[in-house]
């Protein structure tokens, strides 16, 4: 049976969080539905995340949630080699709102059950409620049937971590410090809170995410680990990028950076999309009280950087964009021992995110 852990915190217990590129049991996603949310109900989406989870299945077992009201459907969309679960969401971020999965070197593994709260509360979060979110994780574990970790109050969601396994996390200020999370906590508290639950000794600050509406500038869009001592980065040269001086900025920062084990980084330029990916048929999605609207031709966050490991893999994301085929090649580079699978995901930057952002990993215990 499943049970909480009071008292202690996975670094006391010796459990630490394992780098995207170590092995995977398992991959979760939750299956989209919100009209509020994704564009002709939810189907172009659907689509896109099917595809996406057709991609990780050759490679690591997929798990998808739906809630009951989708669960016919979603069973009949995805191959019978996907496992489909039904449990109630608010939407389908799983990398935010699912558990942080830690291991130990005995074989052992439990998750981290952060709070949710829609990325920031009722400050400037983009949904209420969230309680079926918020809910979220500890559901995964008892699925699994994993001990897992309440950080009762303190706000974080998975995308705004990346971790190398050995000691070192990077985060950006913009979201870990922003208003709607931790307001009560400096920025050594949060520190002190990432080092506990990670079990990390070092946190690389980044300034900027490229997301400040809705994640507050979550790192998955911005920067990945690739291997220890080893980071990808967004990079650009056209001023004229709207993602520019963030990535600019970033790459300085991660250049200038040393890792918990007091290695400099090596640093791995991925671009950014030629075009800026823009929302079309915003008048498709519903307007709802407690919902951000969303506009016609706004700028969808379309990151390169958004790509899944798992197990070999490398699951990223495509755009019809002209820069789609040198983010290929240049992920192929960083990973030369990997499979690239590219998937067409506009539908899901349409709804807020992209491939990082709609998955999360079950590490296998070693």
């Amino acid at each position: 049976m499943a049970k909480r852990i009071i008292g202690t915190t996975p670094k006391q217990d010796g459990f630490r969080m394992p780098g995207e590129f170590e092995p995977h049991a398992r991959v979760f996603m939750i299956w989209p539905e919100r009209p509020d949310n994704w564009r002709n109900g939810a189907k172009p989406a659907q689509e896109a995340f099917t595809n996406v989870a057709k991609a990780i299945a050759k490679h690591t077992p997929v798990t998808i949630l739906a809630n009951n009201t989708q669960y016919a459907n979603c069973r009949a969309r995805v191959p019978s080699d996907i496992q489909v679960v039904e449990i109630s969401s608010d939407d389908s971020w799983v990398r935010d709102c699912g558990p942080t999965f830690v291991i130990n070197d005995k074989g052992d593994i439990r998750g981290v059950d952060w709070t949710f709260n829609a990325w920031g509360g009722l400050y400037d979060g983009l949904y209420f409620p969230w309680a079926n979110d918020d809910a979220m994780a500890q559901k995964i574990c008892e699925l699994e049937g994993v001990d897992s970790y309440r950080t009762e109050g303190f706000v974080l969601e998975g995308g705004s971590i990346h971790v190398d396994g050995e000691g070192t996390v990077i985060v950006t200020e913009m979201c870990l410090l922003s208003p709607g999370r931790n307001p009560d906590k400096s920025k050594e508290e949060i520190e002190d809170m990432l080092k506990e639950y990670l079990n990390v000794e070092k946190v690389i600050w980044v300034k900027d995410g490229i997301d400040p509406y809705e994640t507050n500038g979550h790192i998955d869009d911005v920067a990945c680990f690739v291997r220890p001592g080893e980071v990808a980065c967004i990079w650009t040269d056209d001023k004229e990028n709207p993602f520019y001086e963030q990535a600019q900025a970033a790459y300085k920062t991660l250049s200038e950076s040393v890792d918990a084990k007091g290695r400099k980084l090596k640093v791995h330029k991925l671009c950014l999309s030629k075009e800026p990916c823009h929302l079309h048929g915003a008048n498709t999605i519903d307007i709802v009280e407690g919902t951000l609207p969303r506009e016609e031709g706004e700028i969808s966050i379309a990151s390169y950087m958004n790509f899944l490991i798992t197990n070999n893999a490398i699951i990223l994301p495509q755009y019809g964009d002209e820069n789609d085929a040198l983010a290929v090649e240049q992920v192929q580079a960083m990973f030369p021992d990997y499979v690239i699978e590219p998937v067409r995901t506009e539908e899901v930057a349409f709804g807020g995110g992209n491939i990082h952002c709609i998955t999360q990993q079950m590490p296998k215990a070693k």
